[in-house]
């Protein structure tokens, strides 16, 4: 049975991080480029992010999360190459369409901001159970019900296609032809999605009962099943997110 998150199970140090250490360095990741605009800090921060990706096993899961991303980036290195405001420098031609040197620069500059952003968040994604992380928010104040209901948001795209996947499988089972010519496709389309359409209207109503089974609604004070492990590693790691954030302040305000 597949995973219903992007979770990869790693035994690395990357993953005995707590979720709300992880969550600040996402927050130090990508409010840092912006406080200092500066593609040299930028590539730093992403290569520091690829490091910890590296440590946590989980580095070429990474890949497909960009690859969704690179037709996006593709259209801004066109359109700011030929289309910016302050273009000048020629820098090369592909036949009669000119690429100048400042629209390429800005163009760069957003790539490496945009992957940088989604190789934070996949640190979080990739290392940290969609459970431990509500947890870790709903002990530190967040209201059970809203967690619960991030919760289930994290979960519903991989269970939609988890269904998918297996709905599909019983169709094959029953001769269905699922695989092929594009009409082949498009006369399976139907049959397969009533059932995930079905099976998510049952989910759903589940997911209601479920507010009132785990009693969201009583005033006594909420305990966990699981004991927080609170460990000094996490402080160290927070202490230096705190001061690499203050030591970006102060640069900013030098320059």
């Amino acid at each position: 049975m597949k995973a219903l998150s992007l979770y990869q199970d790693r035994a690395s140090v990357v993953h005995k991080i707590d979720p709300i250490t992880k969550l600040m360095y996402i927050l130090i990741a990508v409010t840092i480029p912006i406080i200092l605009p500066n593609k040299l800090v930028s590539l730093v921060v992403l290569l520091l992010s690829l490091i910890i990706l590296l440590l946590g096993k989980v580095l070429k899961k990474v890949f497909p999360i960009i690859g969704f991303s690179i037709i996006v980036l593709l259209s801004v290195i066109i359109i700011q190459g030929l289309f910016n405001a302050e273009n000048k420098t020629v820098l090369f031609h592909l036949g009669n369409i000119v690429f100048y040197k400042e629209g390429l620069a800005f163009a760069f500059g957003i790539c490496i901001r945009v992957i940088n952003i989604l190789c934070a968040f996949s640190i979080l994604v990739l290392t940290t159970k969609p459970s431990d992380l509500i947890e870790s928010l709903v002990r530190r104040g967040l209201s059970p019900k809203l967690g619960y209901v991030l919760g289930s948001v994290l979960q519903i795209i991989p269970e939609m296609v988890g269904t998918m996947e297996t709905i599909t499988d019983a169709q094959r089972s029953r001769g269905m032809e699922t695989e092929g010519k594009l009409l082949v496709r498009i006369k399976s389309f139907l049959p397969l999605i009533g059932p995930v359409v079905m099976s998510s209207l049952v989910n759903t109503r589940e997911r209601s009962m479920a507010l009132e089974v785990r009693a969201f609604n009583s005033k006594a004070k909420k305990t966990f099943i699981n004991q927080e492990e609170k460990s000094g590693f996490n402080k160290i790691i927070k202490i230096i997110l705190v001061i690499l954030f203050l030591a970006s302040i102060v640069g900013r305000l030098l320059l």
